[in-house]
């Protein structure tokens, strides 16, 4: 049986299983802060490292866990490697992070790949070194443990939203419990990412914050088909692909809104001065 192993373990988050468990109780520990919300279909987090960005994604998380557990978590990942070129899930075996290993929905993955033929294909390599969705498997360890789950990498491509559509309606086949999650950070902003259309320091930061806000929105809106022009327009999410599936597929299965959970950025998170190289990160959930 096939078993992917930890790729960013002890860069992107602790390789350590002790203190891994004790930063994902930290970010989730908000909480009791959130609104109450009804069932939550779908979601958007970000895939930074831990230290940036676990705080945002826990929110989501949090949130899921206040809800009756899901029995899948889909999880569509943005793509930072050259030759994936289209849906591309893990359809067979474990995923081992450093709380141990969790199961693949092989039956769900064979019922995706019936629905979504011609869409979505088994590719297990096109997950060997991408650490958006890896990043996320902890959180779906520690709050659900008797879940499995269904890696999708998803690239930036219009048909995203059928992708979504399809793994939709492969979870309604299979009568599952199942919330699907899009990995992606927003605008990565400053000399180092090529895009500084307002200088660097306060002006820069505040463009930033407003790139991001148009993106926000349009999740907010559920507007799965103006993502992926967007971000191609405004470069304001590097995981437009996957944003786009998560929305079309909480849709499909009866969400009409998202609610945004939390946002900041790099900068807000360790700040430095002046503002140079920042990254945004939201959490979205999708009712």
């Amino acid at each position: 049986m096939p078993l992917r192993f930890p790729s960013v373990a002890g860069m992107f988050y602790p390789a350590d299983e002790a203190e891994c468990r004790r930063q994902v109780e930290d970010c989730v520990r908000e909480s009791a802060t959130l609104p109450k919300l009804p069932p939550i279909r779908g979601g958007v987090v970000p895939h930074a490292g831990w230290i940036f960005s676990g705080y945002t994604a826990g929110r989501l998380y949090a949130a899921l866990a206040a809800q009756e557990p899901p029995q899948t978590v889909v999880l569509f990942g943005a793509v930072h490697s050259w030759g994936v070129r289209g849906a591309s899930l893990y359809g067979e075996g474990r995923w081992r992070t450093p709380l141990g290993d969790i199961s693949i929905d092989d039956a769900l993955a064979q019922a995706v790949l019936q629905e979504g033929r011609g869409l979505v294909v088994n590719r297990p390599e096109a997950h060997a070194t991408e650490h958006s969705i890896e990043v996320q498997v902890p959180f779906v360890q520690y709050l659900f443990p008797e879940a499995s789950i269904l890696p999708i990498s998803m690239p930036p491509l219009p048909e995203a939203q059928r992708v979504g559509r399809a793994v939709a309606r492969a979870v309604k086949a299979l009568g599952r419990k199942a919330v699907a999650i899009g990995s992606s950070d927003l605008t990565h902003y400053g000399p180092r990412f090529g895009l500084t259309p307002a200088g660097v320091g306060q002006r820069g930061l505040e463009w930033l914050r407003q790139n991001d806000a148009r993106l926000l929105d349009l999740v907010v809106q559920m507007r799965a088909e103006e993502i992926v022009p967007e971000a191609e327009r405004r470069l304001n999410a590097c995981g437009a692909g996957a944003i786009a599936a998560a929305i079309a597929y909480a849709a499909e299965l009866g969400a009409t809104r998202g609610v945004l959970l939390h946002y900041t950025n790099s900068y807000e998170v360790m700040p430095s001065s002046p503002p140079t190289d920042i990254v945004g990160y939201g959490a979205v959930a999708l009712v």
